[in-house]
């Protein structure tokens, strides 16, 4: 099964005849119950990532419990769609962008599942190609660059951002990890999708970041983008995960610590 974890702005997906689930797992509840509906002759799972009302801020989002209840409904593919902040002058607001690596500066988020066993996940490139390859080839979609991921709430300084920009990443934001390598951890496959809704603070064409303005940008975007979502998945159900995403442990030749769900 497929799923779509909706971020700031992206609180629902189907229609009324989804149907709701709540699973339990060993962290907790999820950020909200999961629904699961269609999307053409495929079952979608989907699950906004800060809760319905976004009652979780970036860093106290439930992201161990988010994967673990889906991975628990039969879910290996992600898409992962999030708002973000342009380093990239020439990135503007309503570009839709494909990140192909993450920078981590989050800071004391829990972010692996395996606190004994002695498992080390391979995470050099941290997003699935069989999505990536269903995703990019869209039009209006941008592929690569580098996504730093803050740790929020609050928003980078002038001096931060352009740190960054000097540092080569193009994009910034707070919620893309630790979700992706949870997702590693549990052998599914996940894709960070991603749209700009700001120019970051220390770019020239910036004017610093408000989060009314992040969320008026995405609610203007949040239809072609959903648009996008939908075509990306017809095309990632006709093609299959990779052994880097699927079968993250099997290859470290140890016993994982617990049963996967």
């Amino acid at each position: 099964m497929l799923a779509v974890i909706g971020g700031s702005g992206f609180y629902s997906f189907f229609g009324p005849d989804a149907r709701e689930v709540s699973p339990d797992t060993p962290y907790g509840p999820p950020s909200a119950p999961i629904t699961v509906g269609t999307v053409g002759d495929h079952d979608v799972a989907f699950l906004p990532r800060h809760g319905v009302n976004h009652q979780f801020s970036p860093h106290t989002v439930p992201y161990r419990a988010n994967m673990w209840a889906l991975r628990s409904l039969g879910v290996r593919r992600i898409f992962g769609p999030c708002a973000v902040g342009s380093l990239d002058p020439q990135l503007g607001p309503g570009a839709m962008v494909v990140p192909d690596q993450l920078v981590d500066r989050t800071t004391g988020r829990p972010d692996t599942y395996f606190d004994s066993g002695g498992v080390h996940v391979g995470f050099a490139d941290p997003y699935c190609p069989s999505l990536r390859a269903a995703v990019t080839g869209l039009p209006g979609v941008i592929d690569g660059g580098t996504m730093v991921v803050i740790q929020g709430p609050r928003f980078a300084t002038r001096a931060e951002s352009r740190w960054y920009a000097s540092q080569g990443f193009r994009l910034i934001n707070m919620t893309g990890y630790p979700e992706t390598v949870l997702a590693r951890e549990l052998e599914m496959c996940y894709l960070a999708v991603a749209l700009v809704t700001d120019l970051d603070a220390g770019i020239e064409a910036g004017q610093g970041v408000r989060a009314v303005d992040v969320f008026a940008e995405f609610e203007r975007n949040l239809v072609p983008f959903k648009r996008l979502l939908h075509e990306a998945i017809e095309g990632a159900a006709t093609t299959s995960g990779t052994s880097a995403c699927t079968h993250c442990q099997a290859h470290e030749g140890v016993s994982l610590p617990f049963e996967l769900p």
